[in-house]
């Protein structure tokens, strides 16, 4: 199982947010945006933060560094690693499956990625084989679309999804995030789409954002 970073807001949390971070990062990088989400303390929630396995990355020129998957070349969507995007939602899995066995329901958990880790949080839950509570996606992609299908995968058809994506974004483009957004409405998804002034990162307003959005779901 992932090494992870573990957060909790309360006592004996009943709902579990999975967040994946994005290449070349790991478990700490979204950990100080908890306390800005306005969650209360009354709603006991569990973060988890898993570090992804080092490998090489081919466009970092071979570079060994945390990655979810391989990244073949500058067009991310053209190239893609399969196998590594596999590997890495079956760790997912492992994590959603040890939050179920410490007692939180699957209905009742939350996958969360931003770039690399967004698009591997939406391929896995949207594929899952339980129910699940929500998808957060951040300046990503879906990265397999022809595995999501309507009708296909029935248990999470009507699982809420937020994505969030700058327009300045040079590495993840903005087009591709919207492609994907698309996509899923016309699969039948429902998808609530927030675009921010800014590039590949995250901001003050999308962050309250996503906190509305957790806060609504839990």
């Amino acid at each position: 199982m992932l090494e992870y970073i573990e957060h909790n807001i309360g006592e004996n949390p009943k709902t579990s947010v999975i967040w994946l971070h994005g290449l070349g990062a790991d478990g700490h990088d979204f950990e100080p945006i908890v306390p800005e989400l306005g969650l209360p303390a009354d709603n006991a929630v569990r973060f988890i933060f898993p570090h992804a396995p080092k490998q090489p990355v081919t466009i970092n020129g071979g570079m060994v560094m945390r990655s979810w998957y391989d990244i073949l070349s500058m067009e991310i969507a053209r190239q893609v690693d399969e196998a590594g995007i596999e590997r890495s939602s079956a760790h997912v899995r492992e994590l959603i499956d040890r939050e179920i066995a410490r007692g939180v329901t699957s209905e009742n958990i939350i996958v969360a990625g931003f770039s690399q880790g967004g698009a591997i949080a939406l391929h896995t839950a949207l594929l899952h084989d339980k129910p699940l509570l929500g998808i957060l996606a951040l300046s990503t992609y879906l990265p397999l679309h022809r595995r999501v299908v309507a009708g296909e995968n029935p248990v999470n058809a009507s699982i809420p999804i937020f994505m969030g994506h700058g327009t300045h974004d040079p590495v993840v483009p903005v087009q591709l995030g919207q492609q994907s957004c698309e996509y899923l409405i016309n699969q039948g998804y429902a998808v609530e789409w927030r675009t921010y002034p800014m590039q590949h990162a995250v901001c003050m307003e999308e962050i309250q954002d996503v906190g509305a959005w957790l806060r609504g779901l839990i």
